[in-house]
């Protein structure tokens, strides 16, 4: 119990070190908007996500609070 407590919260720390410092991702998604006969034509979209410093702030804290808190655990 107590590893599995201590990877989780390297893994939200390490989450939240990267939402710090690096707050936008990108993506490409492809729509198929038409369809005629065996032909179609499809749409290439580069979507952005961007995530909230809150975030990554509270993912840290957690992260630090449970690899310290979780050798403690009975």
């Amino acid at each position: 119990m107590k590893r599995l407590v201590i990877v989780l919260g390297l893994i939200l720390l390490i989450s939240g070190v990267v939402g710090l410092v690096h707050p936008n991702f990108s993506y490409h998604k492809q729509e198929e908007v038409a369809k005629l006969g065996p032909y179609k034509a499809t749409l290439d979209e580069e979507k952005v996500v961007e995530i909230p410093a809150a975030v990554s702030i509270v993912l840290l804290v957690t992260g630090i609070g449970l690899v310290l808190l979780g050798p403690r655990i009975k």
